[in-house]
């Protein structure tokens, strides 16, 4: 089997099974792909792998293709680089689970993409980085995404503007129909837009005001992708945030 070496983000995971499981990540090589990962859930000396397998977790590998298979699989594998916190900080983690499930569900291209998973992979370390503006890293992060996956405002904002969901487009006028974002959340998307994520703990929103955004920004994706609509981990996301 033909071999080759690659990073990827793990954006989901199945079992497969009593010892194994496949392994859904974004890769710097082939965009999305599924790995079967076997004995990793095993007793016997490599339990240490499962810790890998985490929602958006960063790793290097070695793969092994298999042309008559689905899946590829792992000569080898290690984590990409080492997080701080991560793992340890209930409102990352929280993100860090949100992140991953709306990138498994949007993201269904077999090509590799350098500018969308390079994106990906520094915003795993930014968020583990990130020391203020957590709460707000998740608004950040669709804002973002948004522009790589084609649809960002096609136009410039202007103070008190509305966003014309359905056209793409900031409006001097509210839209007369309900596809728009409000004068506020019009604003801060453009503000995310521009905005260095190392400077996210320079924007004060309360809860109410990260709930209007996100429920905002998820319209939308909506609008464009409907797989934002099977998110599961926005109910989590609310109640911590």
């Amino acid at each position: 089997m033909k071999s080759y070496k690659g990073r990827g983000i793990v954006l989901h995971t199945l079992k497969y099974g009593d010892t194994s499981l496949v392994a859904y990540l974004l890769t710097d090589v082939g965009g999305c792909r599924s790995y079967m990962v076997q004995g990793v859930r095993s007793r016997k000396g490599h339990g240490s792998k499962l810790a890998l397998f985490q929602p958006l977790f960063p790793v290097e590998f070695e793969g092994l293709e298999s042309p008559r298979q689905q899946m590829d699989r792992f000569k080898e594998v290690r984590s990409g680089f080492l997080l701080q916190s991560l793992p340890f900080d209930v409102r990352k983690s929280t993100i860090a689970l949100f992140m991953a499930e709306v990138l498994y569900r949007l993201i269904r291209e077999s090509e590799p993409n350098e500018a969308l998973f390079e994106f990906v992979w520094n915003s795993t370390a930014a968020l583990d980085a990130l020391e203020r503006g957590v709460p707000n890293f998740h608004l950040w992060f669709l804002a973002n995404l948004s522009r790589l996956l084609g649809f960002r405002p096609g136009n410039d904002y202007r103070d008190g503007w509305w966003f014309d969901i359905r056209e793409g487009l900031y409006t001097p006028s509210c839209p007369v129909h309900p596809g728009s974002m409000t004068q506020p959340c019009a604003a801060l998307l453009d503000r995310m837009l521009g905005l260095d994520v190392r400077l996210l703990g320079e924007i004060e929103l309360n809860r109410t005001q990260r709930s209007d955004f996100l429920s905002a920004m998820l319209s939308y994706f909506s609008y464009h992708l409907e797989g934002i609509n099977s998110v599961q981990s926005i109910r989590i996301l609310r109640e911590v945030f």
